[in-house]
């Protein structure tokens, strides 16, 4: 029976090159990063000579193109991410953060939620209040546990001030305005920052002398302009008799909420 030479079939895996092996046809070498198949029988060529090698997989340049991911990530929450250079390893953010891109050509960021409730403040009166009263014209604090203070965490964000509680009156017209105090500028009772013309933010018209009513009020402060502990008081002026707040046994109360800027 006749015999056929195939020759290899497969490619010889010999490792890395040696200039003093001889190698024949389909065997393969790795030099300086590459590997390398022998096309003619050959010792002493190095692989570079294109008349006995061709190149089967080449290195990046200088063998540095590749990353090797396991030494770059190395820390559980560890997340990767390519720079202009090539790919980098962001850490573990704090609890509670998101993951933000700051747009093409950026790299990404850990950041805060925002949009939201930065911090809240309360204080309120104690449950067997006194009656503030006033019968002035220019307002006056009322006091009663009807102050509250905040220190905002950032100029851009917004101060929320809510205040509630029963009031009564003689006569005429009840005006309530909200006080600030300790900020850089902007401070002083609040109204006229709603419209120059105003008088106040909330006011009650007395249509039944001695009846009780009851009054809550919003103001969003969009101007703060320092990040120092800022107080806020509600206050109160008449046009007629004698005016009480903190009756019918109600319980004051006043909160102030920080927002973040991206709320409002």
């Amino acid at each position: 029976m006749a015999t056929i030479n195939l020759g290899n079939i497969k490619f010889n895996w010999k490792g890395t090159y040696n200039a003093g092996t001889t190698y024949a046809i389909d065997d393969v070498v790795a030099y300086n990063g590459s590997s390398y198949v022998c096309i003619q029988a050959t010792t002493g060529n190095l692989p570079t000579v294109t008349a006995y090698w061709n190149v089967m997989s080449s290195a990046g340049t200088n063998g540095t193109n590749g990353t090797d991911v396991g030494t770059t990530i190395t820390t559980q929450g560890d997340l990767l991410y390519r720079d202009a250079s090539g790919l980098q390893r962001l850490g573990a953010g704090t609890s509670g953060m998101f993951l933000k891109t700051q747009g093409t050509g950026a790299n990404p960021v850990w950041g805060d939620a925002g949009g939201g409730v930065v911090q809240f403040k309360t204080n309120h009166a104690s449950s067997s209040v006194s009656q503030a009263t006033t019968s002035s014209g220019s307002f006056q604090d009322v006091g009663l546990g009807m102050s509250v203070t905040i220190t905002p965490t950032s100029t851009s964000n917004k101060i929320l001030i809510f205040a509630q509680g029963a009031t009564q009156a003689q006569s005429g017209r009840t005006r309530f305005t909200i006080n600030k105090s300790g900020d850089s500028s902007g401070n002083g009772d609040l109204h006229a920052q709603l419209n120059a013309s105003a008088d106040s933010v909330a006011n009650i018209e007395t249509n039944s002398p001695d009846g009780n009513d009851f009054i809550s009020m919003f103001f969003l402060d969009d101007n703060i302009n320092s990040t120092n502990a800022l107080t806020y008081k509600l206050r109160f002026s008449t046009d007629g008799g004698d005016t009480h707040f903190g009756v019918a046994s109600s319980v004051p109360v006043m909160y102030a909420i920080e927002l973040d800027s991206g709320v409002l």
